[in-house]
């Protein structure tokens, strides 16, 4: 299943994607976690901005 994903994204509108992570800490417990997501190399910036 890996595999599909990989040639998907090394192939023509796949390129212009990045798997972005980002680490928050929760409100409540005070504990950091990971989330990650597949976003548009335009929208990268606005990501990390939040």
């Amino acid at each position: 299943m890996a595999k599909k994903v990989v040639a998907t994204l090394k192939t023509g509108t796949g390129k212009s994607f990045t798997k972005c992570i980002k680490m928050v800490k929760s409100e409540k417990t005070g504990a950091y976690a990971f989330r990650e997501e597949m976003i548009h190399n335009d929208h990268i910036k606005d990501f990390f901005k939040k």
